[in-house]
């Protein structure tokens, strides 16, 4: 059955309350956390750096990005792909929306360098095939309360660059679900090319091990700086 408004959450949690102004906009320098299992939407400015961190090492962050002008051009793992001809972005790479326009830029990546850009965010449904009872957190719907804090609506749910998800891509095709080889502390560094609207989300799956064995979904940290 489709959706009559996309920008309406399953469900809710904490991501509605916490927004870090009335619009997204940061002051910079400070520092924000994101708690766990919830999504944070922050304004940037062209030339701005988002500094995302992740205290323990083992929380994925979903991330979603679109023109501030214009909330229909977003960032596109598909299009990503064809203009690095690889599923795995690096430091230098360009993070680019599905009109094919630079939107980010990787300035910098403390970690091994291991994220995804394959697996679509979890949702509603994704739980459900996961036989869990009843309403579960979830990425779509964090990115969906995370604009609704600063006033906005989502106008549809995109691929996220899965920051420090380990999903490996075997010879035959397949892939698996492994634990972040992050460390507690690392940062990822992304510097705006354009105006934007950028969504982050704790990414609330323990259900299987994205986000690490044995340990529950956790923080994140981010700042903004000039550049």
């Amino acid at each position: 059955m489709s959706r009559a408004d996309i920008s309406i959450p399953d469900g809710s949690n904490q991501s509605l309350d916490i927004a870090i102004s009335a619009d997204g906009t940061a002051e910079v320098g400070r520092t924000y956390k994101i708690p766990a299992r919830c999504g944070i939407a922050v304004r940037l400015a062209r030339g701005q750096v988002l500094n995302i961190v992740n205290p323990s090492g083992h929380q994925v962050c979903d991330f979603f990005a679109f023109a501030a002008e214009n909330l229909n051009e977003h960032l596109s793992m598909p299009h990503l792909h064809t203009s690095i001809a690889s599923i795995f972005p690096k430091v230098g790479d360009a993070l680019v929306s599905n009109q094919r326009r630079s939107l980010l830029t990787i300035v910098a990546d403390t970690s091994p360098g291991v994220h995804d850009t394959v697996i679509a965010c979890c949702d509603h449904a994704r739980y459900r095939e996961l036989e869990c009872e009843g309403y579960h957190d979830n990425c779509a719907d964090n990115l969906r309360m995370a604009l609704i804090a600063i006033g906005l609506k989502a106008p549809l749910i995109p691929a996220p660059f899965n920051i420090w998800m380990n999903v490996p891509l075997n010879p035959d095709g397949s892939t698996s679900f492994e634990t972040p080889v992050a460390r507690a502390g690392d940062r990822i560094s992304l510097r705006a090319e354009a105006d934007l609207v950028a969504v982050m989300s704790a990414c609330p799956q323990d259900m299987t091990p994205v986000n690490g064995e044995g340990v529950a979904p956790d923080k994140l940290e981010f700042f903004v700086s000039a550049g």
